[in-house]
């Protein structure tokens, strides 16, 4: 198949087709404050010729006809604007255009799909419509969560299709932030502005503009430093703009939910070159059970420099403090005997019950720099030179309970005090062009990318401190031997005690990677695009540091390849893409199968590779958008215990494939109400592994992979006129099919059953402020997410909103 796809692509690039030299009309969109209005339609009446204002309220439309035309500007608030505008063969003709609406009219529509084919610079590396784009991602923007009255960051996944949450951050070191299953595979929140991000607890989303989940391996352009196989997520952060502007809130709800938060920004020069903008939150909840919180404290200042009309600089800072009482994951499972429970009903686990105290906390500090140079080179080239710094640190109890001894009602909780500091670094210079050869256009992007990351460790050993029922009795004896031990009690001064005479876990280890990629998109038609990228990744580990035996590197190569087609320029998009990602495998310690000839083996990068074919379509001047695709996923090279020798040695030979079909669309069919919608469906097996691998055996789910259907719905109305306006009302909730969290021949089958939840929402949202009030599981339904494990979800809730805007 790979074959055929590259020589459709050579067979296309090699067309000889031409189309006549146009013109192009570009201009900017202002609101009547003088701010920008992004993601307004522009299109020329009577014409296929539209684009979307950029954040910045930017247009371009290009390949226009010579000759008169007349412009029409349309927004989902007003009537449409339009100016006329003669367009010359090989210039550009400049537009502008200023809204009768403010800025915070403008903003307040409540509709996410406005901006549904708008311009993107992250997914691509490159500003690409979404109609340009071979690769299907999704976005949540802030809008749409201030309607949902959403204030933790996790909850905003509920309006993508596709994507689930399996278990909540737990704060431990390495991995401490949430899990999502994505297209079967794991996905974690690691972008940040699409650079690499560090995070060991939670996000805070006052400063966010939007969430992406982009779809399928993404190795290509963002590496191997982070797991990408199903896809990822990245978090596009609150920009500066040149007026004087903002918003205080204060957020209320249910178990003592208290959060508030501010957005302030103002220029500081009087010709508008410099911006400062300040987003700060303090945050402080409790649990539905009988104890858990959470306290923090956030603030992310930027600033915005634009020297002349070619050089610019941005700077961006995040610092969370943040204090947890983290219930712990009740893994019901050891991961080979037979299940003592094989329904919820038999477990009965008691929902109420967080097995953990407000004493056992654990710290999550971050903190990240993120500076970036923009130089327009030329009119066809821009330079990019960004720089991102990172530190995290987890420093508390983690805590988790699993069935260590199969075969009674007792199940063990696990305790350590965990001590580590990671810091990152990345730095890359990209150049983007966007050029013509003949008459074929190229929008180029040549980078390199340098990152850099250093774990130091100093935790605790870790022990089994008390048994414990699913009911919450208790039980202090030695699970293997079932002889009595000293109490732990859930106390920071008990629970150190008994770790302290255990040995600890003490390294520092580095690891960088040195890489180039490219990728060019070539417009071979109006109507035709073909998108050929690669990169080239030199991974090099130095270990633990005075250990010159913990020392190892890689050399991968990572392609992509896409093709778009429109036979409707600008409304229909036929697409098909091959992606690929990375993970580098660090050798391992094996011997022969008497356990003699010690040595190391090395293995080369486990690779996985997508095929996905589908259509986007973006139609009645952007009421109706959507996306359907298809897509096959192919993991190779993961390694296994060697069955000759499962004890000591380990081979290549495990293989994983994930199938399915994603859909989501977007309408605004009359003028207020609004729809998202979206329906995934997955299938993931194993298909080649060890019999006797947990996770591996052929066959069998992965695990994590989440419900094979997933299903969501959001539809508001906001009325617009009459004793009502500036009021809405919002409905809809998720629904998630029956999920494997384990399936294994020797254990047995573990289903958390499938749910249905129903959230809504009311709001008054005038020009000075907002007032909003949801309610999230209407119905109290009691329900389950897991990866082998099983983590109660919230009962019936409520969040309500006040914002003064300025």
């Amino acid at each position: 198949m790979l074959n055929r796809f590259f020589l459709l692509i050579t067979a296309l690039l090699s067309a000889n087709i031409l189309y006549a030299q146009n013109g192009t009309i570009k201009g900017t969109i202002t609101t009547s404050d003088g701010k920008p209005a992004a993601y307004v339609t522009i299109r020329v009446q009577n014409a296929r010729w539209g684009d979307i204002s950029n954040e910045q309220g930017e247009y371009t439309i290009k390949n226009v006809k010579a000759g008169t035309w007349t412009v029409i500007v349309t927004n989902l608030v007003s009537t449409a604007e339009e100016k006329q505008v003669t367009v010359v063969a090989g210039q550009t003709s400049k537009v502008d255009f200023e809204l009768k609406e403010n800025a915070a009219q403008l903003q307040e529509v409540t509709i996410s799909s406005r901006n549904v084919n708008k311009e993107d610079k992250f997914t691509a590396k490159m500003p690409l419509e979404n109609l340009e784009n071979p690769q299907v991602y999704n976005t949540v923007s802030a809008d749409l969560m201030k309607q949902q009255v959403i204030s933790n960051y996790d909850d905003a996944f509920r309006n993508v299709p596709g994507i689930t949450r399996t278990w909540e951050s737990t704060g431990r070191a390495n991995d401490g932030g949430a899990y999502f299953a994505l297209r079967g595979f794991d996905a974690q929140p690691i972008l940040i502005n699409g650079l690499p991000g560090i995070t060991s607890g939670n996000l805070d989303p006052s400063n966010i503009e939007e969430i992406q989940v982009i779809k399928g391996p993404s190795g290509t352009l963002f590496g191997g430093s982070v797991y990408s196989y199903g896809g990822m997520i990245n978090t596009i952060t609150k920009k500066p703009y040149y007026t004087f502007g903002g918003e205080v809130a204060y957020n209320t709800g249910s178990w003592d939910l208290h959060r508030v938060t501010i957005d302030v920004n103002t220029p500081l020069s009087k010709k508008k070159k410099i911006a400062l903008r300040l987003n700060s939150a303090f945050h402080s909840e409790n649990t539905f059970q009988d104890a858990g919180f959470k306290k923090s404290f956030f603030v992310a200042p930027s600033l915005a420099y634009e020297v002349n009309d070619r050089l610019s600089f941005s700077v961006m800072a995040e610092i969370l403090e943040e204090k947890r009482a983290v219930p712990p994951v009740f893994f019901n499972s050891d991961r080979a005997a037979p299940l003592d429970f094989k329904t919820l009903g038999e477990l009965n686990l008691n929902n109420n019950l967080s097995f953990t105290s407000n004493d056992l906390t654990i710290k999550n500090p971050r903190f990240n720099l993120q500076a970036q140079m923009l130089y327009k080179l030329s009119s066809s080239w821009t330079s990019q030179t960004v720089v991102s710094a990172g530190r995290v640190k987890t420093d508390g109890i983690y805590t988790y309970i699993w069935d260590v001894t199969p075969g009674d009602k007792w199940f063990n909780q696990n305790f350590q005090y965990q001590h580590q500091r990671t810091r990152s670094l990345d730095i890359q210079q990209n150049f983007n062009g966007d050029f013509k050869i003949g008459k074929l256009r190229n929008r180029l992007l040549a980078g390199l990318d340098y990152y850099h990351r250093q774990v130091v460790e100093n935790s605790s050993g870790s022990g089994y401190g008390r048994n414990i029922t699913p009911q919450g009795e208790i039980g202090y004896f030695d699970p293997e031997t079932g002889d009595p031990q000293a109490p732990v009690y859930l106390t920071m001064a008990s629970v150190k005690s008994f770790l302290a005479p255990l040995d600890s876990s003490r390294s520092d280890l580095s690891n960088s990677y040195y890489s180039a990629y490219f990728s060019d998109v070539l417009n071979i038609t109006s109507a035709l695009m073909a998108m050929v990228s690669v990169r080239a990744d030199y991974f090099d580990s130095k270990g633990q540091k005075g250990d010159p035996s913990d020392d190892y590197d890689q050399f991968t190569v990572s392609p992509k390849f896409g093709i778009v087609y429109q036979p409707i320029p600008n409304k229909l998009s036929l697409f098909a893409n091959y992606m690929n990602a990375f993970i580098n495998v660090a050798p391992r310690q094996i011997s022969d199968v008497d356990g003699s000839n010690a040595r190391v083996k090395s293995f080369k990068p486990e690779h996985a590779n997508q095929f996905e074919y589908g259509v986007k379509a973006v139609l009645l001047d952007g009421k109706l958008a959507g996306t359907l695709s298809l897509y096959n996923i192919k993991v190779t090279d993961r390694v296994m215990p060697d069955p000759a020798n499962p004890l000591y040695d380990y081979l290549q030979g495990g293989k994983v494939r994930s199938t399915g079909l994603e859909f989501d669309v977007n309408a605004a069919p009359v003028h207020g109400l609004n729809i998202i919608a979206g329906y995934s469906y997955n299938h993931i097996r194993n298909l080649a592994g060890y019999q006797n691998d947990f996770y591996g055996q052929p066959g069998r789910n992965p695990g994590g992979q989440g419900p094979q259907h997933l299903a969501n719905l959001w539809v508001t109305y906001k009325f617009s006129t009459g004793i009502l306006k500036n009021f809405g009302i919002g409905a809809g909730g998720n629904y998630a099919g029956d999920y494997k969290v384990i399936d294994n021949s020797a254990t047995g089958v573990f289903i958390l059953p499938s749910y249905t939840l129903l959230n809504s929402s009311v709001f008054y949202n005038a020009r000075k402020f907002r007032v909003s009030f949801a309610v999230n599981n209407i119905t109290d339904k009691v329900y389950y997410t897991g990866y082998w494990s099983v983590n109660p979800q919230k009962p019936r809730n409520f969040a309500a909103s006040v914002a003064y805007k300025f």
